[in-house]
């Protein structure tokens, strides 16, 4: 059976402020994924960055190398014209920095699309808690400026 749309307007009051408190918890929800999907962007920018940075002169150069999130060993860079890229689910491959550095801002670009699909359906959202707000303070106004049935 299709989806049955209703007016915001036909909505009691308590009605509309449960519509408003799902609106605010997607809302969260989606302003929260945008938190990190900007910084996964920020993080793939970065990566581009440091790839960009490796040059023959970095060759020997003391470094960190993280083995977990809170665990680094130091190190020394060998080989500075191929680079390990984790491409996902704990996949590691081999590139040329070149491949590399487009690798990084390819994925750069793709979240950036998402960002701002994101961005669009937020506004959208913030939009619709607004016009539920609007209905849900007129009903009130409406509730108190009438007389009190007995």
């Amino acid at each position: 059976m299709g989806e049955q749309q209703i007016q915001i307007t036909d909505l009691d009051p308590n009605q509309l402020q449960e519509v408003k408190k799902q609106l605010d918890e997607e809302l969260d929800h989606l302003t929260n994924s945008f938190g990190q999907l900007k910084q996964a962007q920020t993080k793939f920018r970065s990566c581009v960055a440091d790839v960009d940075e490796l040059t023959p002169a970095s060759e020997n150069k003391e470094v960190l190398i993280p083995l977990t999130s809170s665990l680094y060993v130091p190190g020394k860079l060998k080989d500075v014209s191929s680079v390990v890229v984790d491409v996902g689910t704990g996949y590691y491959v081999k590139k040329t920095r070149a491949e590399a550095s487009a690798h990084y801002a390819a994925k750069a670009e793709f979240v950036g699309k998402n960002l701002e699909t994101l961005q669009k359906t937020i506004e959208r959202k913030q939009e619709n808690v607004q016009s539920v707000v609007q209905v849900l303070q007129m009903k009130l106004q409406q509730q108190q400026g009438a007389p009190a049935k007995a």
